[in-house]
């Protein structure tokens, strides 16, 4: 009797272990394969490329290195002297315009008023003139307004909130119009990228509350999702000259899940904490535990 209650003690304690490991293998396997999380994320942010619209020498630069702005603020000045003895000479030759055009109506006037004394011809020509130097005057104008316009573009501002990064203008260099002088994060576009592998997106759906880890922050960021990219590069196809479909030929059995960026909006009480863009996270997806995945739903 003792030895039969000694053996099933044992069975009863290698039912408990496999069924024990039955289940956790069955929790890791959901919560690595099903589960809707990735240690793959990333903080994101627009970098807008700070380039002046007119070339010229720099006179003044307003901002350091990782400083942050606001919407509007200067952030450095080209040689304005230049550009503005370029509108004094555009408003000179305005100026000159309607002096000739006033001249050339006051002609035409006369001969119309000469009536038999003016031939028709000379009329016409009156006319003409009138006509040509109105259009030299609008030109006139244009390029007045265009001069002006250089002269504003001469004091170059922050487009956005942000931080200005890569800064190392000096006084006395050079900038030529398009060209980039410094990088701007927009603090207003930040965001965190989770990428999920493809098998995990039945269970994402836009709206769907998230929790963020930051590698090195301990406090978790909640967020939403806002977006789910519609498309992802395929590698397995190229450009051919032909314009026929170019399709790697070779094909591996074990087919790797591909990852899906996932945009994650955070929420505003995440400000207060320093969000670099580049820095990597952990993102899971708060999913509704009697929510159907995408595609079973009745």
């Amino acid at each position: 009797m003792h030895t039969l209650l000694k053996l099933a003690g044992r069975v009863l304690v290698t039912l408990a272990v496999v069924t024990l490991a039955l289940l956790g293998a069955r929790w890791l396997w959901i919560h690595y394969n099903v589960e809707p999380w990735t240690r793959d994320g990333r903080v994101r942010a627009d970098i807008v490329q700070v380039s002046p619209d007119v070339s010229g020498l720099i006179t003044e630069v307003r901002v350091k290195n990782n400083q942050g702005v606001n919407k509007d603020d200067v952030l450095f000045v080209l040689d304005r002297p230049r550009f503005e003895l370029a509108l004094r000479q555009a408003e000179a030759s305005v100026t000159a315009a309607a002096v000739a055009l006033a001249q050339a109506n006051r002609e035409s006037e006369r001969n119309r008023d000469l009536k038999d004394l003016a031939t028709t011809e000379q009329v016409e020509e009156g006319q003409s003139k009138v006509d040509q130097l109105a259009a030299q005057l609008n030109s006139a104008r244009v390029q007045r307004d265009l001069a002006r316009l250089n002269l504003d573009r001469t004091t170059v501002r922050a487009p956005v909130n942000g931080i200005v990064t890569n800064v190392g203008l000096r006084p006395g260099d050079y900038a030529s119009a398009g060209h980039q002088v410094l990088a701007l994060v927009d603090t207003d576009t930040i965001h965190v990228d989770g990428y999920f592998e493809e098998t995990k997106l039945p269970w994402i759906r836009v709206g769907d509350r998230a929790r963020v880890h930051i590698m090195g922050i301990k406090t978790e960021l909640p967020g939403t999702v806002e977006s789910i990219d519609a498309g992802i590069e395929d590698r397995e196809r190229s450009a051919s000259s032909t314009d026929l479909a170019n399709v790697n030929p070779t094909f591996s059995w074990v087919r790797l899940a591909q990852r899906i960026p996932v945009r994650i909006k955070l929420d505003p009480t995440t400000r207060d904490i320093r969000l670099i863009a580049g820095r990597t996270a952990t993102v899971s997806i708060v999913d509704p535990p009697d929510r159907p995945p995408e595609g079973d739903a009745p």
